[in-house]
């Protein structure tokens, strides 16, 4: 039987001391049948062991179900961590952050407003149970003594930085514990003011969350973890991407140094991110320090193997840095085939206001999203007014489209601090589409409620009798209602469906240019990408080689503001601007 410990300097395996090198990727970011390829290039960079966080809400969309199909096969995931010859770490939260939507905490949970959100309250602690036992059940017999690969699972999620409730952490062992799961626990904050003290417990094993500035970092984590090995378990190796902002980057030099101090210390590190993935369909989170920030669709994190699996600068550099205290397999991952740029026509459209999408039921005073279902995505509001004048909400989250009588009055963006906006003088039946952008994954409005938020007046005049409900973004009913809609031209006016054909001798990688689209949601073969939006920085849609075919293809594009040009244009790379690595 193979053992993991803790010891009194080190981790040790069998007894041996051991330092670990983990680098971060999250299953239910990247395409299954992509787990193995990047599993295996993390082994080749160097490392020796996988570090997931568990997405409560992607596993348990309802109370009581768990899925594991497809995506969200972890107990496949970390079997072929296994099969790699690799360590896992497993980081089930229940709250994990991640830039992941609402921190990975399920709409079922945060509806129910009289739950205190990671603290001990039972009616939380009781719904965290059901999801733990679930996950525990595929770790425990995964667990390294018991034949598996996983040596370490984490207690919660800087936990520090959001409260300091230690009756609530001790429940957690205690879940964790009576479920079978004997590996050494841990937990992770940034070493800064009481974050590493208010966030863990003595009995468990402190680890630090930072990327520069490493001997001060190390200093101050062994001031609150005494004894053991050192490990940063986020070692920020590059930065995410919020809509309407740069591009982040990290120069790989720069990035390398750091890494090179931290296993000089004799320090354990955690790659954050080995590989980011992406953020596909509606699962983008949002950062909220005062002001809104959603998260781009991709999230390469400018992370050393790339959103599309390519090797880049700073996988050779860290490869460089880690060689000099582990071996490194001679092995380097092979270059790959591009697959020839494409440009497909749109050349069947239909307004999204032709479909009978919108599950809507009637509401006397303004409803939230949450009254609703606490749906993804978009929700859609009617009401019928009799005249004109400022139309006003107390908040929109995130972003209104408006309509009077089915032309565009205007938007209404969070961002920018806007509630209110001009109604035309005539009045008409109004009606506005509000973009979920992302749930807040940080910072203290973490579980608020999407769609427009009330009082809703009319120059002061409270309106009452609206029609709301989600946008089911059902695709057999957008393909049939674009199978007979006749071929048009540009310029497209939103918001609409559109859709196109494409042939190819044999699946590969693409990435789809945005372009001079506006702002939306793309479907490839069924599989929902993501959203794009002109806004940037990201430019490109990664289109993973499984969901396509050889053959045709379909893309249908709902396209929110409109195209100046119905054209899709899908090459081998992305476009990353002028940041471009």
């Amino acid at each position: 039987m193979t053992t993991f410990a803790i010891g009194d300097d080190d981790f040790l395996l069998d007894g041996a001391p051991h330092r670990i090198l983990s680098g971060a990727l999250h299953y239910f970011r990247v395409h299954p049948d992509l787990w193995a390829d990047r599993i295996h290039k993390a082994r080749l960079m160097g490392l020796n062991t996988i570090e997931t966080y568990v997405a409560w809400n992607e596993h348990a969309p309802k109370r009581g179900e768990f899925r594991t199909d497809n995506a969200l096969d972890l107990a496949r995931f970390l079997d072929l961590v296994q099969a790699e010859g690799m360590h896992a770490i497993v980081r089930p939260g229940p709250y994990i952050c991640a830039e992941w939507t609402e921190g990975g905490l399920p709409a079922w949970l945060l509806a129910e407003h009289s739950h205190v959100l990671r603290r001990s309250d039972p009616g939380y602690l009781a719904a965290v149970e059901e999801y733990l036992e679930a996950v525990y059940e595929i770790v425990a017999p995964r667990q390294i003594h018991r034949g598996g690969s996983v040596i370490l699972v984490q207690i919660e999620n800087e936990y520090g930085a959001y409260g300091a409730d230690k009756d609530y952490l001790r429940s957690l062992v205690d879940i964790t514990r009576r479920a079978g799961i004997d590996v050494p626990l841990t937990t992770v904050d940034q070493p800064l003011g009481t974050m590493l003290q208010d966030g863990s417990l003595d009995e468990l094993h402190r680890t630090g969350s930072f990327g520069s500035r490493v001997p001060e970092r190390l200093a101050t984590l062994r001031e609150h973890q005494p004894t053991g090995p050192l490990m940063c378990s986020e070692f920020w190796c590059g930065w995410f991407d919020s809509w309407g902002e740069p591009h982040n980057t990290t120069s790989a030099a720069a990035a390398a140094a750091e890494l090179d101090a931290l296993l000089a210390a004799g320090a354990s590190v955690n790659i954050y991110m080995f590989h980011g993935g992406t953020n596909f369909g509606f699962t983008s989170g949002a950062n909220d320090k005062g002001i809104y920030r959603p998260i781009t669709t991709s999230y390469d994190y400018d992370a050393p193997l790339a959103e599309d699996g390519t090797p880049t600068a700073k996988y050779r550099a860290f490869r460089e840095v880690i060689s000099k205290y582990a071996p490194v397999p001679d092995e380097y991952p092979a270059e790959r085939a591009d697959a020839p740029a494409l440009t497909v026509a749109l050349d069947h459209t239909v307004p999204l206001s032709d479909l009978d999408l919108v599950q809507a039921s009637t509401f006397g005073s303004l409803p939230d999203a949450a009254q609703f279902g606490f749906p993804r995505g978009f929700s859609h509001y009617g009401i019928p007014v009799s005249h004109g004048g400022l139309l006003a909400f107390a908040e929109v989250r995130d972003r209104a489209h408006v309509f009077l009588d089915g032309v565009r009055v205007g938007v209404i963006d969070r961002e920018q601090g806007e509630r209110v906006i001009a109604i035309p003088a005539t009045g008409g039946e109004l009606c506005v589409l509000v973009e979920h952008l992302g749930g807040v994954n940080y910072g203290p409005r973490l579980g608020e409620v999407k769609g427009l938020i009330g009082p809703a007046t009319l120059d002061g005049v409270v309106l009452e009798g609206w029609l709301a409900g989600p946008l089911d973004l059902d695709l057999d009913t957008v393909r049939a209602a674009l199978q007979f809609a006749p071929a048009v031209g540009a310029p497209v006016a939103g918001p609409v469906f559109a859709s196109g054909a494409f042939g190819l001798d044999e699946p590969a990688d693409l990435h789809l240019r945005i372009g001079d689209w506006g702002s939306g949601v793309v479907w490839v073969n069924g599989f929902n990408l993501g959203r794009h939006w002109s806004r940037g920085p990201q430019r490109t849609l990664y289109v993973p080689g499984p969901i396509l075919r050889a053959g045709q293809n379909e893309i249908i594009v709902l396209e929110l503001a409109g195209m100046p040009s119905a054209v899709a244009e899908f090459v081998a790379r992305p476009d990353l601007g002028p940041d471009e690595r």
